[in-house]
């Protein structure tokens, strides 16, 4: 058991040293390869994973006078993870090569380094060595945003750089405040998660280090107000960029307050989970109203994201089952439909030359395959029955309801309006008479309609059968509540 983590999470970073020293078909061949050897790893690891336990799958000294170690475990919401960031990088790939970029063998390596981040940072059960790989994960979509991004891409991207680093070192002080009173089994501080949960804190300082997380997890999820970055950066970087930003980059702020903040800092949650959770619902209904307003249709799938993701936070803030329960799955049906709309985002700029809702219109009568994946894509995102995106904010809303009911209410009305914003653009981009920039719309390629097919059909499928997810996640659930008091 424990082979295959390892080999998940290094398996990227060979393959993203092989890519940068080559050059185009090959570079491709290798990153597509590697990325699907990863899923496969993956999923072998998710089917035989014993979903009650927590497998410790590598523990070694790396700095033992200071408590700090190579430490990963696993337990069913990080595999959950790992299924997420494996997962979408294959669909990921195929933009990139299909953008032309110069340099393209840079850009894959790129996003293959930062796969392999991103599942250090799931794995990762030592304080530091998760703060290491929480900021290797920035590295590579810093420069993937700033080399291969649009307008201002610079001034946006450091934006974007200044608000994650700067919540970054409030994490890192929280952290080493726990850390200072921890004692490990030689009787020295440590880093190890273990450790960090049995630390005592002293009751004036537990506040604090909750607020150092929260920062820290914030800006990253985004939680209003720490969102002004999101929507620029979502917009001027690349459609690659974007898509890992949403798809999995947000979901190391959720799992950092489900697997760090909350359990670590529970003795600070009384005086603030009230607080956070007004943020979040605020910005469920914030992000929701001012996608109403977009006629960049990126722009509006990046407030759409904003809105969704609150939803999620709202969840892991109220630390009841089903509020934790349907985040953690909601954490994995988000990405996989962010993922599908940027793509269709993606497919009619590429056709179309315009993000413009305004010149757009008639693109179902040329491209009617198109149309009907389309469709199935934007079914999930606005929760629909029988897609993947009810199940989770079902359960949301449920546990939300549980702790009270106005905020509940208030967040519901996220899904009325997410119905208005996403059927308004189908209307707009699908139905309608033909414009200048559609005339000459064809249907989709081959390729394009194998991804959206295999997205399209994860959505109907997690929507009909979601049980596979809740019992991967229901058993550390439970130790979780316990943990936090829930």
């Amino acid at each position: 058991m424990t082979t295959l983590p390892l080999l998940i999470l290094g398996l990227p970073l060979v393959v993203s040293v092989a890519v940068f020293l080559t050059k185009a078909k090959l570079a491709r061949l290798l990153a597509l390869l590697g990325a699907g050897l990863t899923l496969v790893l993956t999923v072998t690891l998710w089917l035989t994973f014993n979903a009650g336990s927590t497998v410790q799958v590598l523990s070694l000294p790396w700095v033992p006078a200071a408590g700090i170690g190579f430490s990963f475990a696993l337990d069913g919401p990080g595999v959950l993870m790992l299924l997420l960031t494996n997962l979408l990088i294959p669909f990921i790939l195929p933009v990139a090569c299909s953008q032309n970029a110069d340099k393209e063998s840079n850009l894959l390596g790129l996003i293959l380094a930062m796969q392999f981040a991103l599942n250090g940072v799931f794995m990762a059960w030592d304080g530091f060595l998760f703060y290491i790989f929480w900021e290797l994960a920035l590295i590579p979509i810093y420069f993937i945003a700033a080399i291969w991004g649009g307008e201002n891409r610079q001034r946006i991207t450091l934006k974007f750089f200044i608000y994650t680093f700067s919540g970054s070192l409030l994490m890192l002080l929280s952290i080493l405040t726990v850390y200072f009173f921890t004692q490990g089994t030689d009787g020295k501080h440590s880093f190890d998660w273990v450790a960090l949960m049995a630390a005592n804190v002293p009751p004036h300082l537990a506040p604090w280090v909750l607020l150092g997380f929260f920062a820290a997890f914030a800006v990253k999820i985004p939680i209003f107000p720490f969102h002004t970055w999101q929507p620029d950066t979502y917009t001027v970087a690349p459609t690659v960029g974007t898509m890992l930003l949403a798809g999995i980059m947000l979901k190391m702020g959720l799992f950092g307050v489900y697997r760090w903040m909350m359990p670590i800092a529970a003795e600070g949650l009384p005086l603030y989970r009230d607080l956070f959770l007004y943020l979040a619902v605020i910005g469920v209904l914030y992000g929701a109203v001012i996608a109403i307003q977009q006629d960049d249709l990126k722009r509006l799938v990046a407030y759409s994201s904003l809105s969704h993701v609150g939803l999620i936070a709202a969840g892991l803030f109220v630390g009841n089952e089903f509020g934790v329960q349907g985040a953690l799955v909601q954490m994995l049906n988000h990405g996989i439909n962010v993922v599908g709309m940027f793509y269709v985002v993606h497919w009619i700029e590429r056709r179309t030359g315009t993000r413009s809702l305004e010149a757009l219109g008639g693109l179902a009568a040329n491209a009617p395959q198109f149309a009907v994946l389309f469709m199935i894509i934007l079914l999930g995102s606005i929760a629909v029955p029988l897609t993947n995106g009810f199940v989770g904010e079902f359960l949301l809303l449920n546990g939300l309801f549980q702790y009270n009911g106005w905020l509940a209410t208030a967040a519901g009305l996220s899904i009325i309006f997410g119905a208005v914003y996403m059927l308004r653009v189908y209307q707009k981009v699908m139905y309608g008479n033909l414009k200048a920039a559609t005339a000459n719309v064809e249907e989709a390629g081959r390729l394009d309609l194998m991804l959206l097919s295999l997205i399209a059909a994860l959505v109907l499928v997690l929507g009909v059968f979601p049980q596979p997810l809740f019992n991967l996640t229901a058993d550390a659930v439970g130790k979780w509540l316990a943990l936090v008091g829930g």
